[in-house]
């Protein structure tokens, strides 16, 4: 086993560094190291993964990954935390495969990183998780497998299955890459700061595509439109993305859908068929 920070290192490197925890980049920074390796696990890295961590801020999880031998490229936004991570990793691990890209990981393209990424192991900041996830599975077909730490109630909401009530948009988008489960939750009291909301891990295993980025575009829009007004019958809600609630109707039926269904009744294959469908009689 490598060396993992603890609440003390954590303390000590804030300060040396000249670190306040915000709130506008989400960092609340894990100092457990049972949680670390816990979610690592769930993680299902090895050796042989390429991972991509988001967020690493002052190298708790990042550490956690590298005493597995994997390859780990972590993107961080924050220049201070971004220039001192190597040293760290260094220092307590100096065999790890480590590389830092200084980048907003809302903006990372396949060409800034070292390796084509097969998982992504991160403690994502709430503000942006969904966002992420969605930018980075769109942009790194080779990711197979995800598993991240966000704030309870996004958790919930990416892993829902229709007809619940947290069940909306970043249901189904997330849903186009593959299949979506909680793995657990984390105690508050894991983090420095101790945040004031509950967190989950999510984690994500990756299916093909149902097609290709126009069937996504389409369908990534119909989910949009649907969610608006979640409480109108899709030949309302739909009406303007398709034109009128006359042509809702009509492509509604002709997908086998029902025009007086809400959003909330379809499922992320339902939405791939009304894709298909508007595409298919544009």
């Amino acid at each position: 086993m490598g060396a993992l920070l603890g609440p003390a290192e954590i303390r000590d490197l804030a300060a040396k560094l000249d670190v306040t925890p915000t709130k506008k980049l989400g960092q609340n920074f894990v100092h457990d190291a049972n949680t670390v390796r816990r979610i690592v696990s769930a993680g299902r890295v090895t050796p042989d993964s390429r991972v991509l961590e988001i967020g690493p801020g002052l190298g708790s999880l990042t550490l956690g990954l590298t005493e597995t031998g994997a390859s780990v490229t972590a993107v961080e936004i924050d220049g201070r935390l971004a220039a001192q991570l190597p040293t760290t990793v260094s220092v307590m691990q100096p065999d790890a495969r480590l590389s830092v890209v200084h980048q907003d990981a809302l903006a990372v393209t396949a060409d800034e990183l070292p390796e084509e990424p097969t998982h992504v192991v991160a403690n994502l900041p709430y503000n942006v998780s969904v966002p992420v996830l969605l930018h980075l599975l769109a942009t790194f077909p080779t990711i197979e497998r995800v598993l991240v730490m966000v704030q309870a109630e996004v958790g919930y909401r990416i892993a829902a299955e229709p007809g619940s009530k947290v069940y909306g948009a970043p249901s189904v988008k997330a849903a186009w890459y593959g299949s979506w489960s909680t793995a657990g939750q984390i105690s508050r009291q894991v983090f420095w700061p101790v945040p004031n909301v509950d967190s989950v891990l999510v984690g994500f295993d990756r299916r093909e595509r149902p097609g290709d980025d126009a069937l996504r575009a389409q369908v990534f829009a119909l989910v949009d439109g649907a969610f608006q007004q979640r409480r109108k019958m899709l030949r309302q809600s739909l009406s303007g993305v398709l034109g009128s609630s006359a042509r809702a109707t009509e492509l509604l039926t002709a997908a086998g859908l029902d025009p007086t269904a809400r959003g909330e009744a379809l499922s992320p294959d339902d939405f791939v068929q009304l894709g298909r469908t508007v595409l298919a009689t544009a």
